[in-house]
């Protein structure tokens, strides 16, 4: 069953959170598609994890490489699945794909002070419950670290 989790972003910004979500993902072994939804927030994330932290390494790249199927990390704006990733993270309102159910985990990252990502996440969480997805939500505490909700 797809596990779907819901990060609601809380005084930190996407370029903060994802990074270690990311290495995180790649520890487990798991291959990642990160859907944004327009090309100049994808090649942004692109640059940031080159140089988010100089004593660390993200293996990644966009789609528009030709090694696409080779990269552990792929940022992509379309919906298909280049890379055979088990994982797929989705930023800046990108939506469910069609073929959700495929992926061992979606990771939706949304702003919640933003209506229409809390919009695009509430109609994600009703989707996600009606395909029968293992849905959690997760919010920062007071120190920022990731607290599930019920």
């Amino acid at each position: 069953m797809t596990e779907v989790l819901f990060y609601h972003l809380q005084n930190k910004s996407l370029e903060e959170v994802l990074p270690p979500l990311l290495e995180k993902s790649l520890a487990r072994g798991w291959r990642v598609v990160v859907q944004s939804t327009s090309e100049d927030r994808a090649d942004a994330l692109d640059a940031h994890l080159w140089t988010y932290t100089e004593d660390s390494f993200l293996p990644h790249a966009t789609w528009r490489v030709e090694n696409a199927a080779e990269q552990p990390i792929l940022l992509a704006i379309e919906a298909d699945n280049p890379n055979g990733a088990q994982v797929r993270f989705l930023v800046d309102n990108a939506t469910l794909p069609a073929d959700a159910e495929g992926y061992e985990r979606m990771v939706l990252v949304f702003n919640g002070d933003d209506g229409e990502a809390l919009a695009v996440a509430r109609a994600a969480w009703t989707d996600c419950k009606a395909r029968g997805f293992a849905a959690t939500y997760w919010q920062t505490d007071e120190r920022g670290r990731w607290q599930k909700k019920n």
